[in-house]
Parts: C-alpha cells; structure tokens; sequence
C-alpha cells in the first residue's frame, strides 16, 4: 500500500530545526518534501556542532532531513522567485518559518500563494505568532522554554530555573505544525479549498505542558517544582540509588502498585503500618518512607530491580544515557531506528536515524533515501517545474 501522504508535495522554505521537522514527520509519512535553501550555505544546520568533518551535513542537519530534496534557490534573484512561485503552483503545502513578513516581502506570502494555487495550504511557523504584539521578537529553543514556563517546572523548589535539555520546543512545535497540516489536507480532501495555519512555539508550549497549565488556569495556583518525584508528588515516584550505584525511578501511583511493591521489597509492614496505608498519609510521611525505599533498593541492581519490578507490573525504570536507549534491542524490530547510508560521511559510515515514533500495519512511515546535498536535485525539480534544459542550465549558473 501507498503511504498516507504519497503523491502530496511540500514546498519546504523552513530551516534549522522548528520548520524541518515539520516537513520531516510529513516526508517520512510519504510525501514528496522539496527542501528551498540559500545557495552557498544552506541550512544553517548543515555546519551544526563543534566537529567540522560534518560540514554540510551534520548529525543535526540529517535527524531531521532524510528522505528530503534539495534546491538552491536565491529568492531575492528574480529568476529564483520565479521558480519558487512554479513551485509553489506545483505544491500542496507551503511550510516556512522565517520572521514575520518575511514571505510577504519576497512576494511568496499566502495572498500571493493562493493566486498560484487556489487551496494551497500554508503554514507559517514562528516565535510568538503572525499578528501579535511579539511578532518581531526573536525566537529560538531555549528563549522559549524560559517564556513559556517551561524553565520553572523542572528541578527542587530551590534550584535555578533548568533548561530541558534537548531543544524540545522546537520539536514540539516541528510535531504540531505538522498535525495541523495533516488536519488541513483531510478537510480539503472532504471540502476542498486551502488553508492558512499560523503555528506559534510559545502557543504549542503552552498546548504541551497542558497538564502544568491548566491547573494554574482552575486554581489559581500554580505547581510546585518537585525535582526527580512525579507529577503526583508521591514518595514512591521518585528516584532512588541501587546496589550498583545506578539509579531507577519509581511510578508507584496506585494502592495496588504500592501493594505489590511492599510484596516485592519483601516490605509487606508497610501494609500494616498506619504511616503508609493510604496516599495522603504516605505522602505526609514522604521522608521517612523515602528513606526506607532507599534502604530496600540497595540490596540489587537497578537492571535486576527493573526486570523483577516490571514483571510484577511496577511502573520503573533503570535511569539510562541517550546512547543506552538509543541502543535498546527492540528498536530494531520495531523500526524504529531507520538505517541509512549518506555518502560523504568520515569513514564512509553507514547510520541511522529515529523513525516517527509509531508503527502502521500497513506501509508505515520512513524514508530509504539520505538528507540531500545542498542543492543536489536543482535540475531534476527544476525540470518538473517546466523550465527548458537551456533555462535550468541558465538558472543553475545564476
């Protein structure tokens, strides 16, 4: 079977890491991503990180780029708008994510778009918004968690403010737009006609951290920051240390999961003591039940712990590195590491990259192809677009 998207084409005039991931989950979903970048640089993700043997194409630049192509295309060139206006005419979705105004200056806004394709959707990302009073303000991942909040949920009450760390915002923002596309082309496809979606990384944060947000918005209160302890605030959800000096984290939310963890720590007292017999009264009694968690984890491993408590179905878990869970065995069998080859990497390596995070039973997302070369399919989408090989020569030298 078809991929859901096949046969949609998306004008991709986004870049660094907001807007590509949009066009990312789109293009691993099937369609036909033509990514629009400035000729001589690029993307500025393509020199992304300290190790200047992935200059053109850092490990960045590829998470969020494979299966894409590429043209390079000067926009304020008169010939360059041109094709990007063809291509636009060719395209069923508009993606870009420059300021503000950006687009409408160079005469590839969504009025202009839709003369060049009537039910063309287009979906604008940015900071704060298209027609706010911080339009103009500058927007990047970590200016936005601090604006959003997000910065002030993480750590204990009396830590500074903690940055995620990975640039969540942006990838959050990446899967909205692309949710909101996807939302666009269905009622096309039952009603017809385009679209304008204007996507926001502060309004998507807030949409994310609902569950810290709207309990602000009911109470008037806003949470407390609880450190590594769960969103519930119950002394069995926090993180404790093992035989081996690693570190699991703990889940235990129910009465039946406190049950069979006593059961499991060989601790069936805890069920009889009137200090832990129900969720308030652990919760009063958080330290000293806290020290006695810790006292029983200490006799194994976190590895063994995880594997006996989840057999028991107590919600843990060993506290892994990146490279640990990038490296479990069941990705591979569930697809979800995607492996490719991109010539021109040190050592000729082959790799991989992360799938979209889900599985279909039919033909589900993925890509076989590498992140493009800046530019690499300038003649081929040039010549899709209708120019003469006379005129993609002419073109391809300016």
């Amino acid at each position: 079977m078809a991929r859901p998207l096949e046969g949609i084409r998306v004008a991709d005039f986004s870049h660094v890491m907001a807007g590509p991931y949009a066009s990312h989950l789109l293009c691993f979903l099937g369609a036909e991503v033509i990514k629009v970048e400035a000729p001589g640089t690029g993307d500025a993700m393509r020199n992304y990180g300290p190790d200047r043997r992935y200059d053109g194409m850092s490990p960045s630049f590829i998470a969020v780029n494979a299966g894409k192509k590429s043209i390079a295309l000067d926009l304020k060139n008169p010939q360059h708008l041109d094709a990007a206006k063809r291509l636009i005419a060719k395209s069923d979705v508009v993606l870009e994510n420059f300021r503000p105004g950006v687009m409408n200056r160079l005469g590839l806004g969504y009025e202009q778009a839709r003369e060049l394709k009537k039910d063309i959707i287009y979906c604008s990302v940015s900071g704060y918004g298209q027609d706010t009073p911080l339009r103009d303000w500058p927007a990047i991942d970590n200016i936005v968690q601090a604006t959003a909040g997000i910065m002030s949920l993480s750590g204990s009450p009396d830590d500074p403010p903690i940055r995620v760390g990975f640039p969540m915002v942006d990838t959050l923002t990446g899967q909205t737009a692309a949710l909101s596309v996807m939302a666009a082309l269905m009622r096309r496809e039952r009603s017809g006609g385009g679209e304008y979606i204007d996507v926001s990384m502060l309004e998507a944060s807030l949409a994310f951290t609902v569950s810290a947000v709207v309990p602000y918005l009911v109470t008037g209160k806003t949470l407390a920051r609880t450190g590594n302890t769960g969103y519930s605030g119950q002394p069995t959800t926090a993180v404790f240390e093992c035989s081996d000096g690693r570190q699991i984290s703990l889940g235990v939310v129910q009465q039946n999961q406190f049950v069979s963890l006593a059961k499991c720590l060989e601790r069936e007292d805890w069920l009889k003591d009137p200090r832990y017999t129900s969720i308030d009264r652990r919760k009063k009694h958080s330290e000293a039940l806290i020290a006695e968690l810790q006292a029983a984890l200490r006799q194994r491993t976190a590895l063994e712990w995880e594997a006996e408590m989840s057999a028991r179905s107590i919600p843990c878990g060993m506290i892994r590195s990146v490279d640990e869970a990038a490296d479990f065995e069941f990705l591979e069998r569930r697809g979800a590491k995607v492996p490719l080859h991109v010539p021109g990497l040190p050592d000729d390596q082959d790799i991989s990259v992360i799938n979209a995070g889900f599985c279909m039973s039919e033909d589900g997302p993925g890509v076989s192809s590498p992140p493009p070369r800046l530019g690499e399919h300038g003649r081929e989408v040039l010549a899709m677009l209708g120019y003469s090989d006379q005129d993609v020569e002419e073109l391809l030298k300016a």
